[in-house]
């Protein structure tokens, strides 16, 4: 390859020729004596040090070993770099290199080439880059619930365009498909969790939008590691057929066996319905006393069964169902009491019977006149800048907030609405009189919002709220001069429906592991000690008795008496944050089960709230598996999570 005059001479050609072998075998050496790209392009090239190159092996040391010892491996290939790494550092986390960093050390260690090739640098990153896209636009069409329609939509493409490394537009079947694998990853994910966990409780209840019923279940649990409550909808299942109590039994089991939770489920949370009480009261597992099958077992009998008619009637036979224990929600309660009770009294009770239903038969004729008409709306906006409250009877809390809006109302601007209006005016007494009622149910309201949230409420939070709520109650009826005997009527409306609460064993301790709560809202010291002796005999029943086989072993260990003294340093210490725990981890793991509930079925009713804005006229034709896939993962907000 390299053209020679030569002048004829042999000797000439001979020394030409030696010289230009030499020439050629100096820069062949110089070329072996770096190492090959395949190290140099290695994303783990930089745990190692370049030491020298012979021939077809490259030598290097290892970063993360100690000492000077050289490996070797092929210029070609990186096996044996990656088995010591393998075996050698198999606890270090290992990260690759970023792109255009060194992959040495020191000086002298060589440099990546200066230019790679385009092609497979812009693979990798187009790969990135488009998966990154793809979430993001799924994130805005689950989370915003957009039709999934919309990833073909010319303006909507026009602006995917925009985005540098986007060469891939999904279609309609695509982004469905990738929305299943996506929904099939958070399910997975799901399961995993609630494997570690013991202890969780779920919420369900029936929704009904555009002639289609669904029953929906969320679950929540205290998270053990940090201690912060979290939360996940399970299902939002199409529910077929009249909503007996078998049928709510039935899918209730299902969705608790497809999550694996059937026996972790501590509570599960409902309404007061009919049908729900009757599924948990037939289908609910006995919880019976040790003491009870001692006594049972002599009077035991034999008890023949027709197996003949067993299998001519499978029906009667239920397939295995089994329930946790029920517990209705406490806000739903709180809301019988002021809708029904107390309107029953105050109906009842000659005193407000007159006062009560002209008052509020004058408020009712504003609400419908303001809701009902565009000029009376604009009447009062032009009074008040802002519009009047109006009673729902599926919103909690709407009466007291419509009335409460009217009586703050100025008498003078409440004259001129109800004149422009041409309504009745409330008289002084009326007036008066809703101003009382206002007072006596602004207690109860605020502990209804209370236990309708899910972040810091706790199923110990009920009864220091019911307790706090009587007492608050019944600080006002001093000053009560129309509305006389309504703070009694509601405490007693208060015990009657919760009696089974304020003598709930399980309620006392939820509330006593509460580190904010403890003892500090019983009043009654006999009370105080009663619990504190359950709590001790509670810390009992975790408490291994004997690791050992013999019990005259156990001379070494701790005693049982301690316990008494650990609650009691418990109760006494003045931190309320929930980490207080974490010291005393047999409260602990009492406060995890017994609060992994929550006292209200309101995280449901929200999943339903999401439903009827996914559910929306325009896309009453979805199916009812996707609608219930895109409700779980914008109520779960799985993509919200991944960002």
């Amino acid at each position: 390859f390299l053209h020679l005059e030569t002048s004829g001479n042999i000797a000439t050609e001979n020394w030409t020729m030696t010289r230009v072998r030499c020439v050629v075998w100096a820069c062949l050496k110089n070329i072996m004596a770096e190492p090959k790209a395949s190290f140099l392009s290695w994303k783990y090239a930089h745990y190692f040090s370049f030491v020298e190159q012979k021939e077809r092996n490259v030598y290097v040391r290892c970063n993360l070993c100690l000492g000077t010892k050289t490996l070797s491996a092929a210029a070609n290939s990186n096996s044996n770099l990656l088995k010591h790494l393998g075996t050698q550092h198999a606890t270090t986390k290992l990260v690759a290199k970023a792109s255009g960093s060194d992959t040495g050390t020191d000086d002298t260690s060589p440099r990546a080439p200066k230019q790679q090739r385009l092609s497979s640098f812009l693979r990798g990153s187009a790969t990135a880059i488009q998966a990154k896209v793809n979430q993001v636009i799924a994130g805005y069409i689950v989370e915003d619930m957009q039709p999934i329609s919309t990833v073909e939509s010319p303006a909507f493409r026009r602006i995917i365009d925009l985005i540098p490394g986007a060469t891939r537009q999904m279609g309609r079947k695509t982004f469905s498909n990738y929305l299943e694998s996506e929904y099939t990853k958070m399910e997975s994910e799901l399961k995993q969790t609630f494997e570690g966990l013991s202890y969780i409780s779920t919420t369900a209840d029936i929704w009904t939008g555009h002639n289609r019923s669904f029953m929906g279940v969320t679950a929540h649990w205290i998270n053990p590691a940090t201690l912060q409550r979290q939360k996940a909808a399970l299902a939002c299942k199409r529910l077929k057929g009249r909503h007996t109590y078998d049928v709510i039994a039935s899918e209730i089991d299902q969705i608790h066996s497809l999550y694996r939770v059937s026996t972790k489920v501590t509570t599960t949370v409902t309404d007061n319905g009919s049908n729900f009480v009757k599924a948990f009261r037939v289908y609910q597992q006995e919880q019976r006393n040790d003491s009870d099958d001692d006594d049972d077992h002599d009077d035991e009998e034999i008890i023949f069964t027709d197996v003949a008619e067993i299998l001519d009637n499978p029906t009667e036979t239920e397939e295995g169902i089994v329930l946790p224990p029920h517990q209705r929600c406490a806000s739903h309660t709180l809301n019988l009491i002021s809708c029904n009770d107390i309107d029953k009294w105050l109906l009842a009770n000659p005193g407000t019977k007159a006062v009560y239903r002209s008052s509020t038969a004058k408020c009712m004729a504003i609400w419908n006149k303001t809701s009902r008409s565009t000029v009376a709306s604009e009447v009062v906006d032009d009074v008040l800048s802002k519009k009047l409250n109006v009673p729902c009877s599926t919103r909690w809390n709407s009466f007291y907030d419509a009335v409460s809006r009217i009586v703050e109302i100025p008498a003078t601007d409440l004259s001129a609405i109800t004149h422009s209006l041409q309504l009745k005016c409330l008289s002084d007494k009326e007036l008066h009189f809703l101003k009382e009622y206002c007072a006596t149910m602004k207690p109860l309201t605020v502990v209804l919002d209370i236990l309708q949230g899910e972040d810091s409420c706790h199923y110990g939070t009920l009864l220091p709220a019911l307790e706090t709520l009587m007492s608050k109650t019944l600080e006002v009826k001093d000053s009560l001069t129309v509305a006389t005997g309504l703070p009694e009527a509601v405490v007693e409306a208060i015990k009657v429906r919760f009696a089974c609460v304020l003598e709930s064993k399980d309620a006392m301790l939820a509330a006593a592991t509460l580190p904010k709560f403890k003892l500090r809202w019983v009043k009654e010291q006999w009370k105080k000690e009663m619990i504190k002796g359950m709590l001790v005999a509670e810390c009992h029943k975790i408490t291994p008795e004997n690791n050992l086989f013999f019990g005259f072993y156990i001379s070494s260990l701790k005693p049982q008496t301690t316990l008494p003294v650990q609650v009691l340093h418990y109760l006494q210490t003045a931190d309320t944050s929930m980490e207080i725990l974490n010291q005393f981890p047999k409260i602990k793991e009492i406060c995890l089960r017994k609060n992994a509930a929550l006292p209200s079925s309101a995280p449901v009713e929200r999943l339903f709230s999401l439903g009827s804005l996914v559910l929306s006229p325009k896309r009453n034709r979805l199916s009812d598996k996707r609608f219930e896939k895109l409700l779980l993962m914008r109520y779960n907000h799985w993509f919200v999570k991944e960002e």
